[in-house]
């Protein structure tokens, strides 16, 4: 399963409609939702209104990625607007196992993201209650951030312990993720690729999406 989720936060943010009716006729799987809040990252990225907008043209499932502090007060919100996947930081849940069963209790697929300088191993006791694990290639807050090599390693690692306890966990990147990387990280077992300036940014988005969807195949 080779899946690829277009950050919107790349996106032209003048003109929503257009960047989600290009996703919409496009090869692209899911759309991906990038929301910072300047405390967990130094960054503020959008809000709910925004997310709101994007789900209204959106015809494939929201995929949201929550770099915030205290995530649990938002969940039920965000199911709401009709957010699919929702995934929270490791590094931000005091109570993860809590957090993840509540996910899922609200009719969502449950996420959990870790960051470079964090261990594959720390999921050892959580890896049953995620639907998703979001392995970070870059450090969160900025988009255009160069890909740390260093992911591709700690994919085939989740993919093992993935495999051993019999998951069905999806293995998703984010960060830096383009096509001359692409392989790599299918090969080492990823499922889902996010890309969000190598997508926006290039002069065919259509053949960008393509070229890190199929370059494994």
């Amino acid at each position: 399963m080779n899946l690829i989720a277009p950050s919107m936060l790349s996106a032209n943010f003048g003109n929503l409609e257009a960047d989600a009716a290009m996703l919409n006729s496009s090869n692209a799987d899911w759309f991906h939702l990038d929301v910072m809040d300047g405390v967990f990252v130094p960054n503020i990225s959008f809000g709910f209104p925004v997310i709101s907008t994007i789900a209204r043209c959106a015809k494939k499932p929201l995929d949201a990625h929550l770099m915030i502090v205290d995530p649990d007060r938002y969940l039920e919100q965000f199911c709401k607007l009709g957010v699919n996947w929702l995934t929270v930081h490791y590094e931000a849940c005091t109570h993860l196992h809590r957090t993840l069963g509540q996910i899922r209790a609200l009719g969502m697929k449950s996420g959990v993201a870790i960051n470079p300088h964090t261990p594959v191993s720390v999921l050892a006791d959580i890896v049953e209650m995620a639907d998703l694990v979001l392995v970070m290639s870059v450090n969160p807050g900025f988009g255009g951030q160069r890909f740390i090599v260093r992911a591709i390693e700690k994919v085939r690692q989740l993919r093992q312990l993935i495999d051993e306890r019999g998951c069905s966990t999806l293995i998703e990147v984010d960060g830096g993720v383009d096509a001359s990387n692409a392989a790599s990280l299918y090969e080492a077992g990823a499922n889902v690729l996010v890309a969000g300036s190598a997508v926006f940014g290039a002069a065919s988005p259509l053949q960008a999406i393509d070229s890190i969807k199929y370059a494994a195949r």
